[in-house]
C-alpha cells in the first residue's frame, strides 16, 4: 500500500472512530446529533432524482448544510448515500469551482427537486460543488467504515442468525476481511 493510500486509511478511520452512532442506527437521530455537535443545522431532504441524476448531494449555505438522497432507491442505499454525504462533512471537504461539471439547473428543476430552496441558492451551490476523485475516495471511504460499524452494531443486537437461519456474524467476517477489521491498524 502506497503512502498516500495509508493516509487516507488512517484519517478515515481516525474519523469514523471519532463518530458517535445511535445504537441501533436511525439516520434521523444521528443526523441531529452530528448537527448538535457541530452547533449547525443539518437538514435532510428526499428528492425526486432521475435514474440519470446524482445519487445524493451535499449543499452548505450560510445557514445550513442540506443532504439530498433519492426517494427511489433502496433503505440500504439511501443510508449508504446519507454516509456518504457526511463523509464529505466530517472530511471538511467544500467542493471547488474547479473541475465543476457546471450542473446547470432551469428555475422549474430546482423547484422540483428542492421546493424548500429558492432556484437560485441552488444554481449557486451547485454552481461550485464539485469534490477531487481523492475527496470522493475519502468520502467514500468514510462512509464505508461508518456503515461497517453500524453493521457491527445490528448485529451484536441482534441474534447471530435471522430468521432464514443466514449467519449475520459470518457475514460481518466477510465485511471485515473485505475492509479490514478495527482491530488491525495500518503502521
Amino acid at each position: 500500500m502506497d503512502r498516500r493510500r495509508k493516509e487516507l486509511w488512517r484519517r478515515c478511520r481516525s474519523l469514523a472512530d471519532g463518530v458517535s452512532l445511535p445504537e441501533p442506527f436511525d439516520a434521523e437521530a444521528f443526523i441531529a446529533a452530528l448537527a448538535a455537535e457541530r452547533g449547525r443545522p443539518i437538514e435532510l431532504m428526499q428528492v425526486n432524482v432521475p435514474s440519470s441524476g446524482p445519487c445524493g448531494l451535499l449543499m452548505s449555505t450560510e445557514r445550513a448544510d442540506y443532504i439530498l438522497y433519492p426517494t427511489n432507491t433502496t433503505a440500504l442505499h439511501r443510508r449508504h448515500i446519507l454516509l456518504h454525504e457526511v463523509g464529505h462533512l466530517l472530511c471538511g471537504h467544500v467542493g471547488s469551482d474547479a473541475g465543476a461539471d457546471g450542473i446547470a439547473l432551469d428555475a422549474a428543476a430546482s423547484k422540483t427537486l428542492m421546493p424548500n430552496l429558492s432556484p437560485e441558492l441552488v444554481r449557486r451551490v451547485l454552481g461550485r460543488t464539485s469534490y477531487s476523485a481523492v475527496e470522493e475516495q475519502e468520502a467514500e471511504l468514510l462512509a464505508s467504515l461508518l456503515a461497517q460499524r453500524v453493521a457491527r452494531t445490528a448485529v451484536r443486537g441482534a441474534a447471530h442468525t435471522d430468521e432464514s437461519g443466514s449467519d449475520l456474524a459470518g457475514g460481518m467476517a466477510r465485511v471485515d476481511n473485505l475492509f479490514g477489521s478495527r482491530k488491525r491498524r495500518l503502521p
